[in-house]
């Protein structure tokens, strides 16, 4: 059975291009942004007021200009509050 990762509930942007992120299970945890910087549309993300302007849509983060990350990935590579 195929099983789906739970979604993004919410999220807040905080320094160093880092997202804290509240998922549908109840889980809490922090992706790093700072490693998709380089690439293609992430670029944008550099600047940190468009950085701040995350939001939550569609069950994942995602910017203004379209800008968005798997929700699995996010679920699978954040890093726990303990």
């Amino acid at each position: 059975m195929n099983r789906m990762n739970p979604r993004v509930k919410s999220v807040q942007s905080e320094p160093n291009y880092r997202l804290r992120i509240v998922f549908t299970d109840g889980q809490c945890g922090v992706f790093d942004c700072s490693p998709l910087l380089d690439f293609g549309v992430f670029r944008e993300l550099r600047e940190p007021g468009y950085f701040r302007k995350v939001t939550v849509s569609n069950g994942t983060v995602s910017w203004p200009n379209e800008q968005d990350i798997c929700p699995d990935t996010l679920y699978e590579e954040s890093v726990r509050d303990r």
